[in-house]
């Protein structure tokens, strides 16, 4: 394999881990009402006989700052979902209104707030350690094309400073998306 080819590889490794921290974060309460609060929560379905994320079995909206609506498709599976909810510990406590739910968004404590930080900064933590281990990768990669006779002790030494360069940036984008995650958490 080229260089250049090892290096595309390992951007396009490092975007998703950046990408899927992006979507862990969507998931983290911020005192507003947002979909992206509740549509992973797994539901265990009796009537279909299996379990499925919240997303596939309801529309989630947010008619109101402080409040998320869910319609069922199916009405029967109400009762499920509303026990997955209160099950996954969110913090909510849902409405049953017979072919809807509404959870209401209580306003964060300071202690809740903090612990949500916390979960940003493991969720931050855990990403950084997926862009290391694709350095790792990388600088693996390096050293085999050192052995194949690919590269030379010179151009190795620039392949690692470039690999070197990728992780770098992606480590200061993650500090960066951490910060302002952790700051709208915090904002009251």
């Amino acid at each position: 394999m080229e260089p250049q080819e090892v290096l595309e590889e390992l951007e396009m490794s490092m975007e998703q881990a950046v990408e899927y921290m992006g979507s862990e974060f969507a998931s983290v309460r911020t005192g507003k009402a947002s979909p992206a609060l509740v549509d992973g929560v797994v539901v265990e379905v009796k009537a279909y006989g299996s379990k499925m994320k919240l997303r596939e079995l309801a529309v989630i909206t947010t008619p109101e700052p402080r409040q998320i609506l869910i319609q069922p498709y199916d009405a029967s599976t109400i009762n499920d979902i509303d026990r997955a909810i209160r099950e996954a510990q969110l913090g909510f406590n849902p409405v049953n209104e017979g072919k809807t739910l509404r959870l209401p968004i209580p306003e964060l404590t300071e202690e809740r707030r903090q612990q949500m930080v916390k979960r940003v900064r493991t969720i931050s933590e855990d990403t950084k350690v997926r862009i290391r281990g694709c350095r790792k990768e990388g600088m693996d990669s390096g050293k085999k094309m050192k052995n194949d006779n690919v590269l030379t002790e010179d151009s190795l030494r620039d392949f690692e400073a470039s690999v070197q360069e990728l992780t770098d940036k992606f480590v200061k984008q993650i500090d960066e998306e951490t910060a302002a995650k952790e700051k709208e958490v915090m904002t009251v």
